[in-house]
C-alpha cells in the first residue's frame, strides 16, 4: 500500500510541474533568479565517456527545429546576469521533468540567439525530488533547486557545446552573452 501512496504523490508532483512549466512557457515572462548557490568546476568532464554519450544523444538539437519537433518549447528569454555571464534561452520538454535522471535525455536545452538563428550551447537536467537519492553526473552533485519548478528538485547545467571558463557544470558562462541590452537578466536558475 505504501508503494501506491508514493505513486500518487509522484503523479501529483508531475501534474504540478507540468502546469507550472506550461504557464511559464505561455506567459512569455522570463523566469526569476534562484539562490545563487556555489557550483563545482570540473574541467576534465568534457573528456568522459558519458559526456561523449550525451553529446551523441543531443547532437541533433543543433537544429532548433529538431528540438521543437521533439517537444521542447521556449521557456525563457535569453538569461544573462551582469558579472556572471549568460545561460541563453531555455527550451524545456515538460514530459521529461520527473524524478528520473537520464543523462542522455536532458529536460532543457540552452541556446544563444544569434542573427541567423540559435546556437546550441548547453543542456540542463531537472530532477524532481520524491525522496530518492540525489542524482550525480559522474560524481558531480546537482544543485538543490535552481529552477522555477515549484516543487523540491535538483538541477545541473552541462556546457557541452560551448566552453565555460568557470567550469563545465557552472550555470552561468562568462564567455557568452545575450544579444542586445534588454536581455532577460532577471532570469536565473
Amino acid at each position: 500500500m505504501r508503494h501506491g501512496a508514493r505513486t500518487l504523490r509522484v503523479r501529483a508532483v508531475l501534474v504540478l510541474v507540468a502546469a507550472s512549466l506550461t504557464a511559464a512557457c505561455e506567459s512569455g515572462e522570463p523566469m526569476q533568479p534562484g539562490d545563487g548557490a556555489a557550483f563545482a568546476v570540473n574541467p576534465a568532464a568534457g573528456q568522459s565517456a558519458l559526456m561523449k554519450e550525451v553529446r551523441q544523444a543531443t547532437a541533433r538539437y543543433n537544429s532548433i527545429t529538431q528540438a521543437m519537433q521533439d517537444g521542447y518549447v521556449l521557456a525563457s528569454g535569453c538569461v544573462e546576469v551582469p558579472g556572471l555571464g549568460a545561460m541563453g534561452t531555455h527550451w524545456v520538454k515538460g514530459s521529461l521533468v520527473d524524478p528520473v535522471f537520464d543523462a542522455t535525455a536532458p529536460e532543457a536545452l540552452l541556446y544563444l540567439p544569434e542573427s541567423d538563428g540559435y546556437r546550441f550551447v548547453a543542456v540542463e537536467y531537472i530532477v524532481i525530488d520524491v525522496g530518492q537519492p540525489a542524482p550525480t553526473f559522474e560524481g558531480q552533485a546537482f544543485d538543490v533547486g535552481g529552477t522555477p519548478v515549484p516543487v523540491s528538485h535538483w538541477s545541473l547545467h552541462l556546457w557541452l557545446y560551448e566552453a565555460n571558463p568557470n567550469g563545465t557544470f557552472t550555470p552561468f558562462n562568462p564567455g557568452v552573452s545575450c544579444p542586445g541590452a534588454a536581455s532577460a537578466a532577471a532570469h536565473a536558475h
